[in-house]
């Protein structure tokens, strides 16, 4: 991905080559990190959503408020351009503090008091600041008050004073710890475990798709599956109703921060860890706000920091530089997990990558992780050996698995990734979980991918119920964490699917899907036939084919109008919530046209033509020459002509037409015997691209497609030009 996702959004799945491990520079830390709060005095942010008052605003939009809203990074509160402004928050209650932390804005206090009061009215000094360089300031404080203030003394510059966020944390005045006690990484070297409450707690968990209002539906179902986990990628104010759900239901939470670039190779948000501070200090403060939020909740199973940014830098960086922000990332994630044990020593801190070239990095740079994470699916069985070889001294759980993915399967006889069977992708979870466990003492449990609902191309191929739908999936989970699914209706079971032709589907036209199809309760099936453009025009979505049933397990499929690769997915339900889904490729090509091609490799000539881009130079002469796979582009403008001499007067019965997506909205055939007269013989304002055959009755040595309005931004450009007689 290349931005943060919401609190459960699952990462874009997505791989590339691992780089060389070597020592490179390490990140100075220049964060002040508070000492752990202590025993007997849980800390807790005070001073959200409490009512804020201050001196003066810059506007109703700058009000007090907004500096204790939570929001680090989108309101603040500003005051009026002079020395001297204050603002303050008032607790509710007399408290026990224990740090402040001013997120401030461009317009920040140079010197300034952080005072408390019991009434509003009398004020003492916990800390003076003097010097300040604004960004984030976080002061260690020590005393009792009901009211916190920052009293401005001097100004950086011309304007007043602004801060994006004015946190108070510290005592919360009792708040008992989470039911079921803390959660410990317990152990020595290759024999830990983990404990919940001084109780052996193995992960038995799954990665979290749906939306947050729909967690109190979902969830009774997850804890019928016998998991007790769930993870996310992210962690913000809008988690506590899922929260919430999974602690309604006896389910905890892997709590997910999110870090850039996350997600892998391909993914943006490319960020430079050993000179942007700023980056890491609003990250940091953002954290610890969820953390002093989150700590006490009794879903709250672990935090994990970042999501495959190890490998996904390789996007970002290259050779020495790359390894200076691997090692400059790790020595931040460690900065993070110091933080995170300073506000809550109650539960573990681990982060996920996708590589176990990674775990050096954290070996080296972030001691104070409690256990390594790792996303691994079609190799996740050699994670054990990786460990052994790497000589790592502390434990790991796995974040992500499942069946392979697209960037770990062959390709198939069409050149796209050829994917797994739903009886490959049950067994698929089967064998993960039994490498899981079989790693004892060291593999502390899974959160496999992925409780999702969506129904699309990533959703059919690692979603455990698409469209609400379970599959075999489902039930393979749920039996490796219960020991049976006996009793159970299960779904319809596809297999030996096949497409005919595959290779070259006529657009507009039919081709056969064909497969076994069978449900172990015998109940009656619906069919349904899907076609997802992924691989031809990047539409991940699934959309209802036309079909005929032919019987005995034969459907006669309709081709989309587009060229390309296709994905043809059989759904058969069996009305119990279940489904069987199997998928094959299919290539759209345009369909044939009897009888000979007149222009093909006849000289051909165009108003204009792209000399560099892409794929290009892209001549006239590539519309006629017969390849599929070369193009004629235009320039970017209208009106615009490509034009065939067929030597000689011919007669002309049909044309086709092979639209690259830079397509005629609006344009007339047009015939000429000495190439200066011409007649108009067809013409569109309704041009939809992809393939157009149109029929005409002329003898004509010329054939011009003169080209009046594009369908795209674009210019003109085809990939054939055919003309029969």
């Amino acid at each position: 991905m290349s931005h943060p996702p919401s609190t459960c959004a699952p990462p874009r799945r997505t791989r590339g080559a691992a780089a060389v491990v070597t020592l490179g520079a390490l990140l100075a830390s220049s964060f002040t990190l508070a000492t752990a709060p202590t025993a007997g005095a849980a800390e807790s942010l005070l001073s959200q959503g409490k009512t804020a008052t201050a001196s003066s605003n810059e506007g109703e939009a700058f009000s007090a408020a907004a500096a204790v809203d939570g929001n680090l990074t989108g309101t603040r509160w500003a005051s009026q351009w002079r020395d001297g402004e204050w603002i303050q928050v008032d607790l509710g209650a007399s408290r026990n503090l224990s740090r402040v932390v001013l997120t401030w804005e461009a317009a920040f206090g140079k010197d300034y008091e952080i005072q408390a009061s019991d009434n509003g009215t009398d004020w003492r000094t916990l800390k003076s600041v003097t010097g300040s360089d604004g960004g984030t300031d976080e002061i260690a404080v020590s005393g009792t008050g009901r009211y916190v203030r920052m009293q401005g003394v001097t100004r950086s510059n011309g304007y007043g004073y602004s801060l994006w966020e004015f946190q108070v944390y510290g005592d919360s005045g009792g708040t008992p710890p989470a039911p079921g006690g803390a959660v410990r990484v317990s152990g020595s070297q290759g024999n830990w475990q983990l404990t919940a409450g001084g109780q052996p707690y193995t992960v038995k968990g799954l990665t979290w798709g749906p939306s947050i209002a729909d967690a109190p539906k979902y969830m009774p179902d997850v804890k019928s599956m016998g998991v007790n986990t769930i993870r996310t990628w992210g962690t913000d104010g809008s988690t506590k109703p899922l929260l919430d759900a999974a602690a309604a239901n006896g389910v905890r939470v892997i709590n997910g921060f999110w870090l850039q670039p996350g997600g892998g190779p391909g993914s943006g948000g490319c960020v430079n860890y050993v000179t942007d501070t700023a980056y890491k200090n609003t990250m940091l403060t953002e954290f610890a706000t969820w953390v002093g939020t989150y700590k006490s909740h009794p879903a709250t199973l672990m935090w994990n920091v970042g999501n495959e940014s190890v490998l996904g830098l390789q996007n970002c960086y290259g050779g020495t530089e790359l390894e200076a922000q691997r090692n400059a990332y790790t020595t931040f994630v460690n900065d993070v997990a110091r933080k995170i044990h300073s506000i809550d020593p109650d539960h573990p801190v681990t982060s996920t990558d996708a590589w176990t070239g990674a775990w050096p990095y954290y070996k080296r740079n972030a001691p104070d992780l409690d256990l390594y994470s790792m996303n691994s699916y079609g190799n996740l069985c050699k994670v054990r050996q990786d460990w052994i070889d790497g000589g790592y001294t502390k434990p790991y759980i796995i974040t992500e698995t499942g069946p392979a993915g697209e960037w770990e399967v062959p390709d198939d006889a069409n050149g796209i990734p050829d994917e797994p069977t739903d009886v490959q992708k049950a067994d698929g979870y089967t064998k993960a979980w039994n490498c899981i466990t079989g790693h004892q003492g060291v593999a502390l449990g899974a959160t496999m991918f992925h409780y999702g609902v969506e129904h699309d191309f990533g959703g059919v191929w690692f979603n455990l119920l698409p469209d609400g739908l379970k599959r075999l999936s489902y039930y393979a989970v749920k039996k490796a964490y219960t020991g049976s699914t006996a009793g159970d209706n299960t779904p319809p079971v596809i297999t030996g699917m096949t497409v005919a032709p595959a290779g070259s589907a006529p657009a507009g036209g039919e081709f056969q899907v064909r497969a076994d199809i069978r449900d172990p309760e015998n109940d009656p099936l619906t069919y349904k036939v899907f076609l997802s453009g992924n691989y031809a025009n990047g539409d991940k979505r699934l959309v209802q084919a036309p079909y005929r049933p032919l019987g005995n397990g034969t459907f006669a499929v309709t081709a989309p109008e587009k060229l390309g690769v296709w994905k043809v997915y059989i759904q058969a339900e069996d009305g119990h919530g279940n489904a069987g889904i199997e998928t094959r490729s299919v290539r759209v090509v345009a369909p044939p046209v009897s009888g000979t091609n007149v222009a093909l490799n006849k000289p051909t000539t165009a108003s204009s033509f792209q000399p560099q881009s892409g794929d290009c130079p892209c001549p006239a002469a590539n519309a006629t020459d017969g390849n599929a796979g070369t193009r004629w582009a235009s320039d970017w403008s209208d009106p615009q002509w490509i034009q065939v001499d067929l030597g000689a007067a011919t007669a002309i019965r049909k044309l086709q037409l092979v639209w690259d997506p830079a397509y005629a909205k609006a344009y007339q055939v047009q015939v000429s015997n000495d190439g200066t007269d011409w007649q108009t013989v067809h013409t569109t304002t309704t041009g939809n691209g992809d393939v157009d055959t149109i029929d005409v009755s002329a003898t004509a040595r010329h054939v011009r497609l003169n080209l009046t309005a594009r369908g795209t931004a674009w210019g003109y450009s085809l990939y054939e030009f055919g003309i029969y007689s």
